[in-house]
């Protein structure tokens, strides 16, 4: 009986860490890499969204296809979905891809727009300036453009 007792908080362990993972790897959805982002967009295949701050574009400059859709919308997350259908012509199974600086945000807002009925949402999961996933856009070369006026 002592030995069950001393295995419950392992066995508590083992199926917490499992629950976790399984949890996290559901809460991702679909990701691409820059130059997957830059490829689909130039064939017209997805909508290039950067969801950074305005001081963020000016500082790094943007991709020359994206549209600047700041994710602080004074509406909070509706409002920056309602931006984002606006976009889009209103057609929430459109593939759209978001991209921030370093793909924690974009990550974040893909589950904003996923919960309220976009179905193809992609994460450029490393950012414009990269992160453990890799270099990111800017570092990869890829055109940027400056964006003074932001």
């Amino acid at each position: 009986m002592i030995k069950l007792y001393r295995s419950i908080p392992s066995l508590a362990t083992i199926l917490g860490v499992a629950l976790l993972v399984i949890g996290c790897s559901q809460a991702a959805g679909p990701q691409l890499s820059p130059p997957e982002a830059l490829d689909m967009t130039n064939k017209g295949e997805l909508t290039l969204i950067d969801v950074r701050t305005p001081m963020e574009w000016r500082q790094t400059g943007v991709a020359p296809m994206a549209h600047r859709i700041d994710m602080h919308n004074p509406k909070g997350p509706d409002g920056f979905a309602q931006a984002v259908l606006q976009t889009v012509d209103g057609d929430r199974s459109a593939p759209i891809g978001l991209i921030c600086r370093t793909g924690n945000r974009s990550r974040h807002m893909q589950q904003e727009l996923i919960s309220r009925g976009f179905t193809h949402v992609y994460d450029v999961k490393e950012g414009m300036m990269g992160n453990s996933n890799g270099p990111g856009w800017v570092r990869l070369g890829l055109p940027v453009k400056p964006c003074p006026d932001c």
